[in-house]
């Protein structure tokens, strides 16, 4: 699981628990002018993850890590795919941060709100 903040200028992705250690990532900060927006997308969990390197994936139970998939890496951090949120990059390592989050439509409400400022 992340939380998702707003500090200043930045979206801060902080990963909780042993997540840090399948994800291989504690916490990611992307400039907000490179954020594009976020959706709660429980369906994203169906869509096709890509190649692995590093991270951990077990069906059903743990997505985790940065995927490559059609030439883009994604950041992945999602047990429940009913709380994930996808957020949308550009000109950053990554091009989606696909995050699970306790209040999803709260999570998508502040990144929207920062990136409209």
């Amino acid at each position: 699981m992340a939380t998702v903040s707003i500090d200043g200028e930045s979206l801060v992705v902080e990963i909780e628990g042993l997540d840090k250690l399948w994800a291989l990532k504690s916490r990611l900060v992307i400039p907000l002018a490179n954020v594009r927006g976020a959706t709660a997308d429980p369906g994203v969990a169906h869509e096709p993850k890509g190649i692995r390197a590093p991270g951990a994936y077990i069906p059903n139970v743990i997505t985790a890590g940065t995927f490559h998939l059609d030439g883009e890496k994604v950041f992945w951090d999602v047990h429940d795919a009913r709380k994930a949120v996808v957020i949308a990059l550009a000109d950053e390592k990554y091009a989606r941060l696909v995050v699970e989050v306790d209040d999803p439509r709260a999570t998508v409400e502040l990144v929207e709100r920062a990136v409209r400022r």
